[in-house]
């Protein structure tokens, strides 16, 4: 089964312990500290064993020959089940630990990862990433935050659901997903139906002083189908997902709104090239926002390879605009008390009345620019931090998406982006979309093999959202109207 969409792979895996889909909490200072509720007492996240070892491997790395020093040590387990024409296509469970070490010797720095965590591999892990970090050039930039700077205050987020599926569950829920699926007029064929859940928990500990740790959850509902026959055929799908399993929304609502979709893509056109207003669906929405993130990712703006590098405090986008960025929601898909280097994470208005407030910053790109981490920092046990954000969303506006389409003669409404044709040093938009025309304020017929062209600069200020704004994805924005885009047709 294939989902064309990269924020639904992102929420579906475990690509980043220290960072977005995942969060942290912090593991208790003292004896008597108490940070999780009671009910969680025999939690994996109570046992001393990861902080032992963390500490183990910290003091080995001291020993060989390191200044300073991170551990990580994580833990995932998940459950997966496809089916296909109602017949079960893959169930399995799947379970990892990893752990990673990062080194510093002066300011010569060196990752190494492992998932032996014997006693001698320990030892040998330290002695290899002490022996690498001599060996490799100095970056003036790089090392661990200040004790000073460390977070003491660790807020709890609702974040992790105790209750692991059964896998009865996950088979009902991929059932009804892609049984309503199929059951719309017009569905010929499936790619299938899934349900999958996985539950992380992550240590994090630093010679500095900094010891946390995290416990996260995530149920994943997804189902793509076809319609029309030969040549013809058309694909599209749904998918939800949320921290908790009761949270999750209704699999058959999911499959039904895949059919429609799907149905309604059928006998597409091609369109002449014309200059139009385009809409964007809230599905593909969010990459707008996305862009802006990368354009102002601290590594980027240091290496001066974005098109945003000088427009600290600029408008760049219409007045009114707000972007948010709010490490600490609740049931947030992307949440997190502290960041990957054990700063604290707080809500940033990254846009506000259209301006730019801020770069997302880690600490060492913070150091490149002269400033202070936002607490943007992520990483896996693999390597070092890098800037990340968390769950950030634009801000929803006044009109109804039917107002906004309602208003346009001709214009295009996106549904699917096809594509990485983005030059984040000069803004250059150019990628191809699939979505539906629209004609005297109405959605008309289907389109397929546009490409719709702009600069992200032109089109952020033109940016206009509607009130429809739901928190799905962990990137989110409302459906957008830009005018004056590019559409090259047949």
């Amino acid at each position: 089964m294939q989902i064309d969409s990269e924020q639904y792979r992102a929420n579906a895996s475990w690509h980043s312990m220290l960072g977005p889909p995942i969060a942290v909490a912090a593991w208790p200072r003292a004896r008597n500290t108490t940070i999780f509720p009671a009910t969680f007492a025999t939690d994996p996240m109570t046992k001393p064993e990861p902080l032992e070892l963390l500490a183990d491997l910290l003091k080995r790395a001291k020993a060989a020959g390191a200044d300073a020093a991170d551990a990580l040590y994580g833990e995932y387990d998940a459950l997966q089940h496809v089916q296909r024409l109602g017949k079960i296509d893959k169930l399995e469970r799947a379970e990892s630990r990893d752990l990673g070490l990062r080194v510093f010797v002066g300011k010569r720095q060196a990752s190494v990862s492992s998932t032996e965590l014997s006693p001698a591999a320990i030892g040998a892990l330290a002695e290899r990433a002490v022996a690498m970090a001599r060996a490799v050039p100095a970056d003036e930039f790089c090392g661990l935050a200040d004790p000073a700077e460390i977070t003491k205050n660790i807020p709890e987020i609702d974040m992790f659901d105790p209750e692991e599926p059964a896998t009865e569950t996950l088979i009902a829920r991929a059932k009804a997903a892609e049984e309503a699926a199929r059951a719309v007029p017009g569905i010929t064929n499936s790619e299938g139906g899934e349900a999958s859940w996985s539950g992380s928990r992550v240590w994090l500990a630093a010679s500095n002083g900094f010891a946390g740790r995290y416990r996260r959850s995530s149920h994943t509902v997804a189902v793509s189908v076809l319609a029309g026959e030969g040549t013809a055929m058309e694909r599209d799908y749904d998918w939800a997902s949320a921290i908790y399993g009761r949270d999750l929304e209704d699999p058959a609502a999911i499959g039904k709104r895949a059919g429609k979709r799907t149905v309604r893509r059928l006998n597409p056109r091609k369109m002449p090239t014309a200059r139009v207003p385009v809409v964007f669906d809230p599905r593909v929405a969010s990459g707008m926002v996305g862009h802006l993130l990368a354009a102002i990712n601290g590594a980027a703006i240091a290496r001066g390879t974005s098109f945003l590098k000088d427009k600290m405090g600029e408008p760049i986008f219409a007045p009114g605009i707000r972007i948010v960025d709010d490490p600490w929601r609740a049931r947030g898909l992307r949440s997190r008390p502290f960041d990957a280097e054990g700063l604290p994470t707080r809500q940033w208005d990254i846009v506000a009345d259209g301006r730019l407030q801020t770069w997302l910053l880690d600490l060492r790109s913070a150091r490149q620019l002269k400033l202070k981490s936002t607490g943007h920092a992520a990483r896996g046990t693999g390597g070092p931090p890098s800037p990340s954000a968390t769950n950030v969303y634009l801000e929803k506006g006044r009109e109804t998406p039917e107002a906004l389409i309602g208003a346009i003669d001709s214009g295009l409404y996106v549904t699917d982006m096809i594509g990485m044709g983005v030059n984040m040093i000069t803004g250059d938009y150019s990628r191809g979309a699939n979505g539906f025309w629209i004609e005297k304020g109405k959605l008309a017929f289907p389109v397929s093999e546009i490409t719709i062209a702009g600069n992200l600069k032109d089109m952020f200020r033109a940016i206009v959202p509607a009130n429809d704004l739901v928190f799905r994805q962990g990137v989110d924005a409302p459906t957008l109207r830009i005018d004056g885009m590019t559409l090259a047709g047949a």
